[in-house]
């Protein structure tokens, strides 16, 4: 009505009329799309850029989540790339242990893209670590992956002899690989102020000694981490595999800081971490025809799971929730028949939530 009693009567079109949402699918709202979904079965979630074709060589490597995705890419028929194997008569019970079988080479948890960089750098030979080599209890450690020889070597000149070893395997992993899948894991770190070599823990945790004149912390910020990637994939096809294209498949790790040093508070700087990750692997994969973006922090965070996702710690994600998580991969990217499966590709339920993570090693310094 229009005044006093007077009426005005609208087109009968009017409450038909079509609006840029009036016919978008329910994955689109919320409602439809979260609140009244089946968490355990998410339609739409993700819809893959490009196929991963059954002889595609695959390489991994990232933050502690990627762990999960290595092995279930294994145990569903992927060829996933291992250029460090264990060794004859290690036992399966120890590889993890040593740094084997955790992702397609031997240089354990990589939690920030400008470890990546270096590492590609180093295997270009554009550009050498420094200060990487650290006591540890009347031995020494590879300061760049100090997790993989747990009781340490006997001599600096046998860490830097494995090492160069390992920087071979690595440019191999490299020319081969067909896809490289890498889950993004933190923007804090901490580095070696004269050179810029940045170590995946801190001085003075699980090896060497802490000294403020010589190392910094630092946090990296969006920019800073779109130049690093996008650097690492121009030394990648240019200085290592000779121009070949490859593609990639980013993730974020769900796993939330398990410190910070910051002077925030950990869950303040957690939100600012995997934000800012999450919007580094937006951007790249919008604007990249090769690089795509898999959700498994969206499917892990999901409102609807109401916190059971995590472990009591609320920081280990569940077994049960990682096969959910890769339960939607593999619904774009099909299980591949049994004559592609891996002779050697054991998937151990057990060892679901035995991630070997330095980081969470930093509870043990606390107060």
């Amino acid at each position: 009505s229009v005044g006093w009693g007077k009426m005005v009567k609208l087109p009968l079109h009017h409450s038909m009329a079509k609006n840029p949402y009036s016919e978008l699918p329910p994955s689109a709202f919320w409602k439809s799309g979260v609140a009244q979904e089946n968490p355990n079965s998410i339609e739409g979630i993700y819809n893959k850029k490009f196929d991963i074709f059954p002889d595609a060589k695959i390489a991994t490597a990232g933050s502690c989540f990627a762990q999960h995705i290595s092995r279930h890419l294994m145990n569903n028929g992927y060829k996933v790339l291992d250029v460090e194997p264990p060794p004859p008569g290690l036992p399966e019970t120890m590889h993890q242990k040593f740094g084997f079988s955790m992702y397609s080479a031997r240089y354990g948890n990589i939690y920030t893209v400008r470890q990546l960089l270096q590492l590609a750098q180093e295997v270009a030979g554009k550009w050498t670590p420094q200060n990487y080599i650290w006591p540890k209890n009347a031995k020494f450690v590879d300061a760049l992956r100090p997790a993989v020889e747990p009781e340490g070597l006997d001599s600096p000149e046998e860490v830097l002899q494995q090492r160069q070893f390992h920087i071979a395997r690595v440019r191999k992993l490299f020319e081969e690989l067909d896809v490289f899948i890498f889950t993004l894991g933190l923007t804090e770190m901490w580095i070696h102020k004269e050179s810029g070599t940045v170590y995946p823990t801190a001085p003075g945790t699980i090896a060497g000694e802490f000294d403020d004149n010589l190392y910094e912390f630092k946090i990296a910020q969006f920019a800073e981490i779109i130049r690093d990637f996008n650097l690492f994939g121009k030394v990648l096809r240019e200085n290592i595999r000779g121009g070949k294209p490859y593609k990639c498949i980013l993730t974020v790790s769900p796993v939330p800081l398990t410190a910070t040093a910051s002077g925030k508070h950990v869950l303040v700087s957690t939100a600012y971490s995997k934000s800012t990750l999450r919007s580094v692997a937006g951007q790249l994969s919008m604007n990249q025809a090769s690089v795509d973006y898999f959700p498994s922090y969206e499917i892990v965070m999901n409102p609807r799971m109401h916190s059971v996702a995590f472990s009591d710690n609320l920081r280990s994600v569940r077994p049960e929730t990682v096969e959910l998580v890769m339960s939607h991969f593999f619904d774009q990217h099909p299980i591949l028949d049994q004559k592609h499966k891996s002779s050697h590709s054991k998937f151990n339920k057990n060892n679901m939530e035995r991630l070997q993570c330095e980081e969470a090693l930093m509870e043990a310094f606390s107060k």
